[in-house]
């Protein structure tokens, strides 16, 4: 049986993408006889933010107003509720930057060379969410490389470059040319897509449907 890729497209800032991901760790637990090959494309939730990030609770209101709406509000219940049964912490009121996720991407790129994307993405994620920390500033990212295995000064080194700033950028109109219009998302084998952070058991059902569906002969 041949392995299962998946392109899991996503962005670091998106809280269904942390959730998204932490079930999709489960998923392929439930799915042990099938293997898979996940690899993380970016998509930028808002690219239209500057480079050296926005106030948060700036952001926010500008986007859902004064009181958040009610969507927002369900949205945000629901993620409180899920978080703790995958080990995650949300602390939304105390988040301080709304970052452009440009140099985060092109990190979760340089790790995924070196095995560690999906590290480098977890990271990130708690980062942002749970720790509170600016992941547009430049040296946080190299801290946070520094912490899952990577060599942080080459990190540092690369940032204050282009360096795949426009492979990254090529990759997110790719996928947003195939109609991708929110993340997570995850596309088994080039041939079906579950969008959003579907349960574990529904994860793993497209693992086992995708191994019955090997990708096309020109993927």
């Amino acid at each position: 049986m041949s392995p299962v890729q998946v392109d899991l497209v996503s962005d670091p800032v998106c809280p269904w993408c942390w959730l998204g991901l932490r079930y999709w760790d489960e998923a392929r637990r439930l799915a042990p006889e099938v293997q898979t090959v996940t690899v993380l494309r970016p998509y930028q939730l808002d690219p239209a933010i500057p480079q050296g990030g926005m106030p948060y609770p700036d952001y926010m209101r500008a986007k859902f107003g004064d009181g958040g709406s009610d969507r927002f509000k369900a949205m945000r219940t629901h993620l409180e509720h899920a978080a703790p049964g995958v080990g995650i912490v949300f602390n939304f009121d105390e988040i301080p930057m709304r970052p452009n996720t440009l140099d985060a991407h092109r990190l979760v790129r340089w790790a995924q060379g070196q095995d560690l994307g999906e590290a480098a993405l977890d990271a990130l994620h708690k980062a942002f969410f749970e720790e509170r920390r600016d992941i547009g500033d430049r040296a946080v990212l190299a801290q946070i490389a520094t912490e899952i295995g990577l060599d942080g000064d080459l990190v540092t080194e690369l940032l204050a470059t282009n360096r795949d700033a426009g492979e990254v950028l090529n990759e997110e109109r790719f996928y947003r040319s195939l109609g991708v219009q929110g993340v997570p998302c995850f596309i088994f084998n080039g041939r079906f897509a579950v969008s959003g952070a579907e349960s574990p058991e529904t994860l793993a059902g497209a693992i086992k449907k995708a191994a019955s569906q090997p990708p096309p002969e020109d993927a």
